[in-house]
């Protein structure tokens, strides 16, 4: 008797499946996004929305992130989003930047006028 190995990878992108969302824009570096988010405070949920910079993104299927910068009071302030959570409700593209690096952890050291990308038209 032959049995027929399966595939690892076709059983996980069936589980998958599933749970991404198909309603989503196309991310890239640079681009400048506003996002609605879920938040739990005690017993109560409400809607916050987050803009920032995305300044890397790292591609796993499901367990894709972003890295989204913004300055608060004159401090940077980067957080890592799940793309694919439930939690994220929506999400807008603002700006998008052209750019030429895969991470942009160099906006870290600047601030002001310079952490300025310039703004892609097409």
């Amino acid at each position: 008797m032959h049995i027929k190995p399966y595939k690892k990878n076709s059983i996980i992108n069936a589980v998958e499946k599933d749970f991404k969302k198909g309603t989503m824009p196309i991310i890239d570096i640079g681009d400048s996004i506003r996002m609605s988010i879920l938040i739990q405070e005690g017993n109560k949920q409400r809607i916050q929305t987050v803009e920032g910079v995305i300044i890397s993104k790292h591609k796993s299927q499901l367990s894709t992130t972003i890295t989204v910068r913004k300055t608060l009071q004159n401090i940077g302030v980067e957080r890592v989003y799940l793309i694919h959570s439930p939690l994220i409700k929506s999400i807008e593209i603002t700006r998008k930047a052209k750019v030429r690096r895969a991470k942009l952890y160099y906006l870290r050291s600047r601030s002001g006028k310079a952490t300025r990308l310039k703004t892609k038209f097409n």
